[in-house]
């Protein structure tokens, strides 16, 4: 039963207009706005909404997420603004479904034997420090892939193969599939160089792992649009195991429709 909502908001006019008018009619619906534990965490504003809340909340497999798009593309948002009060009705009558949403987890070891852990939703992406060419070798369980040599490597989980992936020529995947995806940019292939030109689909548990060129191991890593600089790196671990976020989805939710709704018409 969900009873202890929080709201996670943009700062801007819109959504704060739509959180006032939220707000008002859960509380007349029985719910209770929450600013601590909650059963439902609501993201307003556009998919960065939707990021910041699941980071905030430290990857809760505990509780449900769901959002109110009053951003442009919105893809993770389940809720346009102009239904919240069908979204609210069916809340109390408990007419929705809930989809698992694989994490992604991953370490950095340093040459100083330092390690460092985060989560991520959508993606990680690996490049060199200053935007050079970076020179990573690739391991799937720790089996040779490539040595890949290009401007960086993004690697999407299933539920963000729709967003930063797809601007890279990567795959949409269904996200009840958990997987990970290496797509490249920019590879070099030529006489020196021999780089995947394509993305690859990676299964859950596998575990990957991307080692630098020794001097070219200060790197830029991006996690989930947040950019953070690694020093010395001896090598990258990402993988997609058991954890999870359960994600709120209308009980007519159809991940086809909206593909089809939110890149083709």
């Amino acid at each position: 039963m969900i009873k202890n909502i929080k709201i996670f908001v943009n700062n801007n006019s819109k959504s704060n207009e739509i959180f006032n008018e939220l707000k008002e009619k859960l509380i007349l619906a029985g719910f209770t706005i929450s600013e601590d534990a909650f059963d439902l965490g609501i993201a307003i504003g556009g998919d960065g909404a939707f990021l910041r809340m699941i980071k905030s909340s430290n990857f809760d497999g505990n509780c449900l997420y769901v959002g109110i798009n009053t951003g442009t593309l919105g893809f993770a948002q389940e809720i346009s603004a102009d239904s919240i009060d069908e979204f609210i009705c069916k809340l109390k009558k408990q007419e929705y479904k809930l989809e698992s949403i694989g994490v992604q987890e991953n370490k950095v070891v340093t040459r100083d034997n330092n390690l460092e852990c985060f989560y991520s939703l959508n993606e990680i992406v690996i490049r060199e420090k200053d935007l050079n060419t970076v020179v990573l070798n690739t391991y799937v369980d720790n089996v040779h892939l490539e040595e890949f040599v290009g401007d960086g490597l993004l690697i999407a989980t299933s539920f963000g193969s729709t967003a930063y992936n797809l601007s890279f020529g990567g795959s949409i995947v269904f996200n009840d599939f958990h997987t990970l995806q290496i797509t490249p940019i920019a590879p070099l292939n030529n006489k020196a160089y021999k780089s995947l030109l394509n993305s690859i689909i990676i299964p859950t548990k596998k575990r990957l792992k991307f080692v630098p060129r020794e001097d070219k191991s200060n790197l830029l890593i991006t996690v989930d649009g947040v950019n953070k600089v690694f020093d010395n790196v001896v090598c990258v671990e990402t993988y997609v195991d058991d954890k999870r976020i359960r994600c709120l989805r209308s009980a007519d939710y159809d991940f086809v429709k909206k593909v089809n709704d939110k890149f083709l018409k």
